[in-house]
């Protein structure tokens, strides 16, 4: 990937290192509930390190290289801004700062209408699994709403109405994705692959949130839990398929791909840590505990990849050319 001369090191990266902050900012989530709270805020604080460089890249390209911007928001990967917004948010609402979550929610919410049509219009046959990002942008409007419209009280319901809306129109938009999902990439994609699991795991999760809600009380109360259920088991059965194809044909070299593996597994530990309690299913907690710790190591294995894939680039930048290049 080359860097145009004069410009910062972060004009290099693509949509799809949102993803990596989706990834640590779903993990800071996932630690804060099973209360590991201090390295929480060291996932948290690595997410929003990476949330600005990207959202100054962002701007710089709006505002100065339109060819570029265009280009990159025909791709399914530009829909990683508004997911990384929305889970920055969902965590710093999670500390109490409405304010600032209320305001990435805005943000969010006036990127996505936009960037999902456009993303939508170039949609075509046998798509990777980033082409159910335009599911979780969708559905962390859900989530994000959601879990502001629950700090807020009863007089904020509308906010609960909005999520409810995102949350269909998600999985409205998982059908419409998996019927042009070309189905060997689990066994051959370079790691955005899983987000046809992870789609639905943040479903899952948008699904316990409004499932906790006051708003909806009897048979609507009914139907949002048994249709959160469904998604869960939905998205818990995409990891196992995914888990064991990924054993069976294993992929190790780094991509910048791999986040969007990491985010699909840090969401469905979450998704069971939040739908364990409104669900009244105790099993769901231990087990989005394993899956958490599954999480952390791969990121932890992902970032190791990462700088190894860097130190490679380096040493090979350096190394003298050979002497048959020398005469040319």
């Amino acid at each position: 990937m080359s860097i145009p001369p004069g410009s910062g090191w972060w004009t290099g990266l693509p949509p799809a290192a949102g993803a990596a902050v989706m990834a640590a900012g779903i993990i800071s989530v996932g630690l804060y509930l099973t209360g590991y709270e201090t390295v929480s805020l060291v996932a948290l604080v690595l997410a929003v390190a990476l949330w600005l460089v990207l959202a100054a890249d962002f701007t710089a390209r709006l505002l100065g290289d339109r060819g570029r911007f265009r280009a990159e928001a025909d791709t399914p990967a530009a829909l990683t801004a508004i997911a990384a917004t929305a889970v920055i948010g969902t965590r710093l609402s999670m500390l109490g700062w409405q304010t600032v979550a209320a305001a990435l929610l805005a943000l969010a919410a006036a990127l996505w209408p936009g960037l999902l049509l456009n993303v939508v219009r170039h949609w075509g046959r046998r798509m990777p699994g980033a082409a159910f990002l335009g599911c979780v942008a969708t559905q962390g409007l859900a989530v994000l709403a959601a879990t502001l419209a629950a700090a807020a009280g009863r007089g904020y319901d509308w906010l609960a109405w909005a999520a409810l809306a995102a949350f269909c129109l998600g999985l409205v938009l998982y059908v419409a994705a998996f019927l042009r999902f070309d189905l060997r990439e689990v066994v051959g994609g370079a790691g955005d692959h899983w987000v046809a699991g992870g789609a639905l795991s943040i479903s899952a999760l948008a699904g316990s949130k409004l499932t906790a809600s006051p708003v909806w009380t009897g048979s609507a109360h009914t139907v949002l839990l048994d249709v959160t259920l469904a998604v869960l088991a939905l998205s818990l059965l995409w990891y196992v398929v995914l888990l064991t194809a990924e054993l069976r044909h294993p992929r190790p070299r780094y991509d910048i791909r791999r986040w969007a593996t990491v985010f699909p597994l840090g969401m469905t530990s979450v998704a069971c840590l939040s739908v364990a309690a409104p669900a009244g299913i105790g099993w769901l907690r231990p087990l989005g505990e394993v899956l958490l710790w599954i999480a952390v190591g791969a990121w932890l294995l992902t970032f190791a990849a990462l700088l190894v894939s860097h130190l490679n680039a380096h040493l090979a930048s350096r190394r003298p050319p050979g002497p048959g290049t020398m005469a040319r």
